[in-house]
């Protein structure tokens, strides 16, 4: 099954233990941070921007012990997280995902957007 569905990556998501100690390659590179919030889940999450560019990257820390962070750090280190793409017909890609034989793992709908999570176990 295919789609006509407009889609374009929103940011990418690395895991690091400490936000101030990995932001500074990014502040290398030209970054500019955007936002930087703790959750009640026990991570912290910065976003940085490259200026005008819409690309855009996402460092992920733990603030508690015993989170999905914590063992995801544990199992896998540092590093690639998560890839987030916008896409204008979720529903439809979905449709598509599963039928190439994928299934998400969870589907969450908000005020102002919805989101669905495929499994990192696809390495693609």
């Amino acid at each position: 099954m295919t789609h006509d569905t407009p889609i374009r990556v929103d940011h990418v998501g690395i895991a690091v233990e400490s936000v101030e100690a990995a932001e500074p390659v990014l502040f290398a590179l030209g970054c500019r941070k955007l936002i930087d919030e703790s959750t009640e889940q026990g991570f912290r999450w910065a976003q940085y921007d490259f200026g005008r560019q819409a690309s855009r990257l996402e460092l992920i820390a733990p603030e508690a012990e015993d989170t999905f962070l914590t063992e995801y750090l544990d199992k896998h280190g540092p590093g690639l997280h998560h890839v987030t793409l916008e896409v204008a017909d979720i529903d439809a890609v979905i449709a598509a995902v599963e039928s190439a034989d994928l299934r998400v793992v969870d589907y969450r709908e908000f005020e102002d957007w919805t989101e669905a999570f495929i499994p990192p176990s696809n390495p693609t």
